[in-house]
């Protein structure tokens, strides 16, 4: 529920929403059936929306976007091969290595670009030659949107371009897909065409309490299902929380500019406050730097004031805007902000 004046103003994550009051409805009123079966209804039905809607023959509902983009590099890889990532990609950074652990499956980091992208030139120069030495280069690993930014669309196509030409296959962990694509203007479709496979996270911006989809072609869904099981993911009435992953492609996907909008008007207020130095705004994400030793002070301020924040090590602070925050919130958050840095 949006915030009021006495509830709390979440900006760790847009992982924190809670199912809206319709949502829970829709969840309550799910035909569900055993999903290991294929027999669950409402599961069918979100994944055949899915798989059309971005242009692809199937799709396959699991419990994270991190088993998502695991299954998709277990079906596109073999033992011994290897993927092009991201040196800060989510899948590479931030998801226990699984693919090593799991697959057998190396990465291989580049450094990205400041919006996000691998320079194409860079990773050509990774691609492996086919020789025993090496690990057999099989796929390219995108991210979209990274940090909130979104990826330039000519650049996703000549990265389809590259990947072909090297007969590599594409992914793209679009858990934030959809405010990729309201920030550019265009359908979902149009940068997922891009890719063989698509990890779609229902639980962020969208607001669904669990769940990714992932989409691409019958033979390498197939091989996701299975290697689903064999991780731990197959689950029996899932159709309860397909239903809420509906709801949200049906309410929650234009909605996401009104994030998009406080986000800008939160990092505007921002930049004229003394003492925090403003890095950016992308799409729902806020990026802001404060004096690394007033960090814990600030954080004890503003859960004061109902309001909370990811705190790390670092003096760089995300601020994520999404469903539970509305224009009140974000006001609470300003003048929370401005009283600690004016008073002290």
């Amino acid at each position: 529920m949006p915030s009021t004046a006495t509830s709390l103003v979440d900006l760790r994550s847009d992982t924190v929403t809670r199912p809206t009051a319709a949502m829970r409805a829709a969840m309550l009123a799910a035909e569900v059936g055993d999903d290991v079966y294929g027999e669950d209804p409402t599961v069918i039905v979100l994944q055949q929306r899915l798989a059309g809607e971005l242009g692809f023959d199937a799709g396959l509902f699991v419990p994270s976007g991190t088993q998502s983009n695991l299954l998709a590099l277990l079906a596109h890889c073999e033992r011994g091969d290897e993927y092009l990532v991201g040196m800060d990609a989510h899948t590479y950074k931030f998801e226990g290595g699984g693919a090593a652990v799991l697959g057998s499956i190396q990465p291989q980091p580049i450094v990205q670009a400041a919006d996000g992208s691998l320079p194409l030139a860079q990773v050509e120069a990774a691609i492996k030659p086919l020789d025993p030495h090496f690990a057999r280069t099989r796929l390219l690993a995108l991210e979209n949107t990274w940090h909130g930014r979104s990826l330039p669309l000519d650049y996703l196509a000549g990265a389809h371009e590259l990947a072909r030409a090297h007969g590599l296959g594409l992914h793209l962990d679009g858990a934030r897909l959809f405010n990729a694509a309201v920030a550019c203007g265009v359908p979902p479709r149009a940068i997922a065409g891009h890719f063989d496979t698509v990890s779609i996270c229902l639980s962020k911006g969208l607001g669904a309490p669990v769940g990714s989809v992932l989409v691409g072609p019958h033979a390498l869904i197939d091989k996701a299902r299975r290697w689903r099981k064999v991780t731990g993911g197959g689950w029996r009435q899932a159709g309860m929380l397909a239903a809420a992953g509906l709801h949200a492609l049906d309410h929650h996907v234009a909605r996401l500019a009104d994030d998009h909008r406080r986000a800008a008007y939160l990092a505007g207020c921002l930049r004229e406050v003394g003492g925090i130095d403003l890095l950016g705004q992308h799409t729902n994400m806020v990026f802001i730097d404060v004096p690394a030793p007033r960090l814990r002070e600030l954080d004890a301020h503003l859960r004061q004031a109902g309001i909370r924040i990811s705190i790390g090590y670092l003096p760089t602070l995300r601020l994520v805007t999404h469903l539970d925050i509305d224009d009140d919130g974000i006001e609470r958050t300003v003048a929370a902000f401005r009283d600690f840095f004016m008073r002290r």
